[in-house]
């Protein structure tokens, strides 16, 4: 199950393909679906890359301040 994270970006990345195909009417609905189904793994790739690397700056914190509170002592 994708998280709503996911799904968000996904529509953003997709957005001008849906517009123009239910507002503008230039482009059939049957590819702007196609497009979004095609954004969903790509945006969920991109957000745990996110994760990734921001949870290494976390880690990171997290052990430089146990080594500080443990200078304190």
């Amino acid at each position: 199950m994708f998280r709503w994270p996911v799904l968000a970006v996904a529509l953003a990345m997709s957005s001008p393909a849906l517009w123009s195909a239910f507002a503008a009417g230039s482009m059939s609905a049957t590819d702007a679906l196609i497009r979004f189904l095609i954004a969903i793994p790509i945006a969920a790739a991109m957000l745990a890359l996110l994760r990734m690397v921001v949870s290494g700056y976390h880690r990171r914190a997290d052990h430089h301040d146990r080594a500080d509170a443990h200078r304190a002592e």
